[in-house]
């Protein structure tokens, strides 16, 4: 393992106090050139190339406040997104995201140019644009959340574009006013990063968080990053060995792997120091060795082999295989006790898990010709979650509840507690949910008409928290009269909370029409 993994911390803090000289667009667009064929050697780039000179020219007197030329943003973009593997429209998009909005070239010359995808994909980036709204931010953040997510269900590639653009302005941020630093990366912290985390994309989360909590908490990022910084070398010497030593385990059983070893990333550890409220050397898993195989079978074949040389701590093993993460994660997770006593977490998971850990939705999305994007296979199915803000945002009218709405719903900082239906079918919810949760994830007349609840054969109150392997029986009634008040406050899920507000605004619609109606009847019969 090189150097360079184990002090990322210390790169990212010299990148962001001195940046290095601006680049020469021609350079950037070779590097970008070189990322490309990395993932499509064969591909045509003449319409990419097209792309960058329209950019350079369109965007030839502008400077952003660094004072670098502007056309080298965009350029930065598209090598963000073409490290992600996406296709050649994508990347272009991202070149030319900008154009619009801040050129005289208009969508129809897009169009024109380069075809309807991207054309499309220009313009959804462009009403992402901040408006203005007389400085009301709740207003203005909740409208452009709006937007954002009814772009994502038109195209998703939309948001991906968006997500590489807030990470290269992150990048930059040393060249922008203190208190725009902390709205900028409190924004991120809040919104885009759970978005990126939602969508499975950790290359840009993770670099994203990290700078956030430099700009947010610069005293408590610098006194961690020193401390880390300061173990480097002895971390990098027993990651090493643990790699070397794994690698060695899985060459005896015949077991083909690639084995690395890295230092989790700051924002990662700082987030459990807090949350669990420890120092860094309570800590278990500041580093982690990641082995990575060709099928499932060789996944587990590996735990039994790192069990049988390396004593693992109890309670500290997730299957995230066989109960996959909503994001589409998939790994087994084991926190094991080295020599000297030093703890250290190995991860295992496939080729194409690793994919999907790195790229998300990235990996498994399909570009069709027409320009309209599908997931492939389950993966559909694996977006419920935008489908559920989508009809949280058509439902909740006030901005200020449906910020706190959402943010709630993107947060995947908490723990999940997965439970099974009486056939077997897995349910994941947020920590500490209750069988009401569970009714409502189900479906909303399955909620609405819950009486009562048997868990694992038992009948439990509605209070009930649910626990890891959990078979939930819901008992509904034609009868019910409806949610109880009281269920606001048990009810951990977003979405079961807006269920149950909406069936009391609806019930409470109904009575008002009937109380008018009766009013109006008894007038009519007075005159």
């Amino acid at each position: 393992m090189s150097k360079d993994n184990v002090t990322k911390t210390e790169e990212l803090e010299v990148q962001l106090e001195r940046p290095n000289d601006f680049t020469n667009p021609d350079e950037l667009y070779d590097e970008l050139v070189r990322t490309i064929r990395k993932h499509h050697p064969d591909e045509n780039l003449e319409l990419l190339h097209r792309a960058y000179m329209t950019a350079k020219n369109a965007h030839m007197d502008q400077k952003r406040k660094s004072g670098e030329p502007y056309v080298i943003h965009p350029l930065c973009v598209g090598i963000i997104l073409a490290d992600l593997g996406l296709d050649i429209d994508t990347i272009i998009a991202g070149i030319l995201h900008d154009i619009v909005e801040d050129t005289i070239l208009s969508k129809e010359q897009l169009l024109r140019i380069f075809g309807p995808d991207v054309a499309e994909l220009v313009d959804g980036v462009t009403k992402l644009t901040a408006i203005e709204l007389n400085g009301d931010k709740d207003q203005e953040q909740a409208e452009n959340l709006r937007k954002m997510f009814m772009a994502m269900t038109h195209d998703i590639r939309v948001i991906v574009v968006k997500l590489a653009d807030r990470l290269h302005n992150m990048r930059t941020l040393a060249y922008m006013k203190p208190e725009k630093q902390k709205e900028k990366s409190r924004e991120t912290l809040d919104i885009y990063s759970p978005i990126a985390q939602r969508l499975g994309i950790s290359k840009i989360k993770d670099e994203m968080d990290d700078i956030a909590l430099r700009y947010l908490e610069p005293a408590e990022y610098a006194d961690l990053a020193e401390k880390i910084n300061a173990k480097a070398s002895d971390m990098q010497q027993y990651i090493e060995d643990r790699v070397n030593d794994v690698k060695g385990y899985m060459d005896e059983a015949n077991i083909k792997c690639e084995v690395s070893g890295r230092v989790k990333h700051l924002f990662s550890i700082y987030k459990k120091m807090k949350s669990q409220n420890k120092t860094l050397d309570q800590i278990y898993d500041v580093f982690a060795v990641r082995i990575i195989v060709d099928t499932v079978k060789d996944c587990y074949a590996a735990l039994g082999i790192i069990h049988e040389h390396y004593k693992p701590i109890p309670g500290r093993f997730k299957d995230y295989i066989a109960m996959p993460k909503p994001n589409m994660y998939q790994s087994l997770h084991t926190t094991l006790i080295g020599p000297g006593g030093q703890p250290f977490e190995v991860q295992i998971r496939t080729f194409e898990m690793h994919r999907t850990a790195e790229f998300g939705i990235a990996a498994h999305w399909q570009y069709k010709e027409n320009g309209s994007t599908q997931a492939q296979g389950e993966e559909a199915n694996k977006m419920n979650w935008l489908h559920r803000i989508v009809e949280l945002q058509s439902d909740e009218n006030d901005n200020k509840e449906f910020l706190e709405l959402l943010k709630s719903d993107l947060n995947l900082f908490s723990e999940q507690v997965y439970c099974f239906t009486p056939n077997g079918k897995v349910l994941n919810l947020p920590a500490g949910s209750t069988p009401v949760d569970f009714a409502y994830t189900i479906h909303t007349a399955i909620g609405n008409r819950m009486i009562g609840a048997r868990v694992n054969g038992q009948l439990v109150p509605i209070d009930y928290k649910l626990r890891n392997g959990d078979r939930v029986e819901i008992i509904t009634s034609q009868n019910s009269r409806g949610p109880s008040h009281d269920w606001l406050n048990i009810v951990k899920s977003t979405s079961a909370r807006n269920k149950i507000n909406q069936w009391f605004k609806s019930s409470n619609r109904e009575e008002n029409i009937a109380s008018g109606r009766d009013q109006v009847e008894k007038y009519c019969k007075a005159h």
